[in-house]
């Protein structure tokens, strides 16, 4: 079989998520880029410019699926290759 007839020839590879989000402060606007964690949800995060501590909002697994500019690696990659 070629790899012209696979039907998604990047199956098998897993993606690597992004790890640095940049979190707006809902308070005073502020940002501040940050590294993810790859294996642990951060549930408070105190904005180093007002202080306000945020918290997720409903629905949503940690404050970067709130607040970042990208989603946390856990949900980057639940959309992986092959649904799996």
């Amino acid at each position: 079989m070629s790899a012209s007839s696979d039907p998604d020839p990047g199956c098998g590879t897993e993606p690597l998520p992004v790890l640095q989000s940049v979190i707006t402060c809902p308070e005073c606007g502020g940002t501040a880029e940050e590294t993810m964690p790859t294996d642990a949800c951060i549930w408070f995060y105190d904005c180093p410019h007002c202080g306000a501590q945020l918290r997720p909002r409903p629905g949503d697994c940690c404050v970067f699926c709130s607040f970042g500019s990208v989603k946390c690696p856990p949900v980057q990659l639940a959309g992986r290759c092959c649904g799996s």
